[in-house]
């Protein structure tokens, strides 16, 4: 499986923003820095798309699976038997709100159902825009998810400093 010359300058601003993004100290950074720097690659529109060789996606996914799996150990286990409550109420509250903002969002700014549907899903870029791809609409789910996940890796670690220092009275490290 040789590198096609048309995914080398994707591997390099996508290394580049991962080192970089790493200086910043927000959660899973390296994913967010090479998302935004292989992202902004492909959007500038100068370099054609980038051809991955056959496997190679798969088998990245399946390392990216393997690096979340590990870390469901016993004890994860454990908390499951105290959280699936919650969880069910979050899972069920997600998809409900997906459904409704996807649905709303279509009529109100007249854009696809099926992207704006999947684009609205709780799940991840991966999944979500191979779901997508079946329906011939992966780029565009893609694109609502990187959104969706950039910003919620900069929002989210900043609401939870803010939250934690305003319940304990003093600033989280």
């Amino acid at each position: 499986m040789a590198l096609t010359s048309s995914l080398l300058p994707y591997l390099f601003c996508g290394l580049v923003g991962g080192l970089l993004a790493l200086r910043t100290g927000i959660p899973a950074a390296p994913l967010a820095g090479a998302l935004l720097g292989a992202g902004l690659v492909g959007m500038s529109g100068r370099l054609e798309a980038a051809e991955w060789p056959m496997g190679t996606r798969t088998l990245l996914e399946i390392g990216i699976g393997t690096v979340i799996g590990t870390g469901l150990t016993g004890s994860a286990l454990s908390e499951l038997r105290l959280l699936w409550r919650p969880a069910i109420l979050i899972t069920v509250t997600l998809v409900a709100a997906g459904l409704v903002v996807g649905l709303w969002c279509s009529r109100l700014l007249g854009v696809d159902p099926v992207i704006m549907l999947l684009g609205a899903a709780p799940g991840g870029i991966t999944g979500m825009s191979l779901v997508g791809a079946e329906f011939g609409v992966g780029a565009a789910v893609a694109t609502l998810h990187i959104v969706r996940l950039i910003t919620v890796l900069i929002v989210l670690p900043l609401a939870v400093r803010l939250l934690g220092s305003v319940t304990t009275g003093h600033p989280s490290s």
